[in-house]
């Protein structure tokens, strides 16, 4: 019977396979490999506890801190949930008391809108889904209130001005005490304006308040207004025109995520509109971009090759097609971006396909998760040991090159390992964490339904924890039971208010805005030091160059 819950005939939101480990990897080997990346997390958490926070981010060779997306001591948002992946439910606790007394959002700093949601709205959210498995106290009424949800909530509410466009696509940076800066450009990546549906409808199902899930969704649907006669997006777009200002179309930098989210969107809220959109952008993505199991950047509009790269960020896209079981062409996919990895010990942010090298100005590695993460998803799948035998190769590749004394260092570039001076926080977030779970097959994120908790939800008893946990695109992970614990009833009342009033204004959240912290009995013990202020961004990290983001393009004529 739970498993008749948890799947339909639209969507299983979990898969079940045999988890066989391959022949070359014992139980002994897949033990060994998960303690070396618990050493690793723990290197560059303490390192980021003693030397960085409360910045975000650490600067793993001169050995401190910088503020890079808000101020909000981001690399421990971001680390939380990954803490208690590894079993260290003590350091959770600790670390979600000392969140709930030190963060404030109230706070007169420009934060990049996207960065904002799926890093400190999405741990949030997270962590207090996980709240319970970390042994947490809870409160009466939890998981539909909750202290970090509560946190969650108040960020959310801060970017809801940039959603205040005549298109309801987002401005990139809002500032969080005054609203969208008056001189705010109206420019901003495709991810910017289609990934937040995963964050905010979960805010709305747990709070009630039906105001994040109604913007995501307009600017959801107002961004596929805008693709072309062949079914394409750019990958800038004007949010107040609708006027797109980069019209290079691919899966990588400045898109992914926004198909990402229609895919895991369509799992979490069982949503058939959704799902039918990210097919008909794969049957267009497949027709222009796809050459020999590699993905070109087009003209959206003729669909012809402006840029011949592969970008590490799209290396994502192999486990998005394993969550819609196109496990053979996502195998091909994977293994064409192995191979460049194999080629440099990392991804450089840009591979040129025809001449098989780096682009110049692109040759870095900072870290990034995203061909980790879909080894992961094509191991739950597949069981097949290449697999791995990646995870082996990263894990020995990032000990060898960017370890320090103070962490983990960006590589500046994959030809000779130069090291850069930033740690970036989806290091702990999505590095690790992937890496961890691609040796972890008995972790309870990978529940397949046998295990699981039954509370008291404020509409009757909830299963939760039972599996089908969907990731967002920093990798934390949300428990869709519990969105349906929380929803049930309050749906109903939505659609009654909309018969009785028509257009109406969108109830206020009855959780109130302050709560109660934990009782806290250790704190992290800090120097003060004056805070480095750095420039915010309002695009995923590593968006394209000015010239590329204005006139569509990388190569030179001569280089093309």
């Amino acid at each position: 019977m739970l498993m008749k819950y948890l799947c339909t005939a639209f969507f299983c939101v979990f898969l079940i396979v045999n988890h066989a480990t391959g022949k070359e990897f014992t139980e002994h080997d897949m033990a060994h490999y998960r303690e070396r990346i618990k050493s690793m997390f723990y290197h560059a958490y303490n390192s980021y506890l003693e030397n960085a926070y409360p910045y975000d981010e650490l600067r793993p060779l001169t050995c401190d801190g910088q503020d890079t997306w808000g101020s909000f001591s981001l690399t421990l948002i971001d680390a939380l949930d990954t803490l208690l992946i590894l079993g260290n439910k003590t350091e959770f606790q600790r670390v979600a008391s000392v969140l709930q007394e030190n963060i404030n959002f109230d706070s007169d700093v420009n934060a990049s809108v996207f960065e904002t949601n799926i890093r400190v709205v999405g741990g949030l959210l997270s962590a207090h889904l996980l709240s319970k498995k970390a042994g947490m106290e809870l409160e009466v009424g939890w998981p539909c209130s909750g202290p970090l949800l509560r946190m969650a909530e108040e960020a959310a509410r801060k970017l809801l001005p940039a959603f205040q466009t005549p298109t309801g696509m987002p401005y990139g940076t809002v500032n969080l005490l005054r609203g969208v800066n008056p001189t705010e450009t109206p420019v901003t990546c495709t991810a910017g304006v289609g990934t937040f549906i995963l964050e905010f409808s979960t805010l709305s199902r747990l709070t009630g308040d039906p105001v994040f899930e109604k913007v995501a969704r307009k600017a959801l649907r107002e961004l596929w207004k805008t693709r072309s006669d062949i079914g394409l997006v750019g990958n800038h777009i004007d949010v107040i025109s609708s006027k797109w200002v980069a019209q290079d179309a691919g899966i990588g930098a400045g898109v992914d995520s926004y198909f990402e989210y229609l895919v895991k969107g369509a799992i979490l809220l069982q949503d058939e509109e959704l799902h039918s959109m990210f097919l008909e952008y794969d049957k267009a993505i497949r027709n222009y971009t796809k050459y020999d199991d590699w993905y070109f950047w087009v003209q959206m509009h003729k669909g012809t090759v402006s840029m011949p790269v592969f970008q590490s960020l799209e290396a994502f896209w192999p486990g998005l097609q394993s969550l819609i079981g196109d496990l053979d062409s996502a195998m091909k996919t994977f293994l064409n971006y192995y191979t460049v990895w194999k080629q440099f010990g990392g991804l450089p942010e840009f591979y040129s396909i025809p001449q098989g090298y780096t682009v110049d100005k692109r040759e870095g590695y900072p870290l990034r998760p995203e061909l980790i993460e879909s080894a992961m998803y094509l191991y739950r799948a597949t069981a097949d040991p290449t697999l791995l035998q990646l995870g082996r190769d990263v894990v020995e590749s990032i000990e060898k090159i960017s370890r320090v004394d103070c962490g983990f260092a960006t590589v500046k570039d994959v030809r000779d390992h130069k090291l850069d001076n930033r740690m970036e926080s989806f290091f702990l977030a999505e590095t690790v964490k992937y890496l961890y779970l691609l040796f972890d097959p008995d972790n309870f994120l990978h529940n397949d339904g046998s295990h699981f908790d039954t509370v008291s939800g404020p509409h009757g008893d909830c299963v939760l924890g039972a599996g089908g946990y969907v990731f967002n695109t920093e990798a934390h992970p949300l428990d869709p039971a519990a969105l349906h614990c929380c929803s049930r009833a309050r749906a109903e009342r939505w659609e009654i208010e909309e018969i009785l009033s028509g257009e109406r204004e969108p109830p206020k959240s009855q959780t109130s805005s302050t709560g109660e912290p934990h009782e806290q009995t250790e704190r992290i013990v800090l120097q003060d030091r004056k805070k480095r202020k750095t420039p915010v961004l309002s695009c995923p990290s590593q968006p394209f160059s000015s010239k590329l983001s204005i006139l569509g393009q990388v190569f030179s004529t001569e280089n093309t």
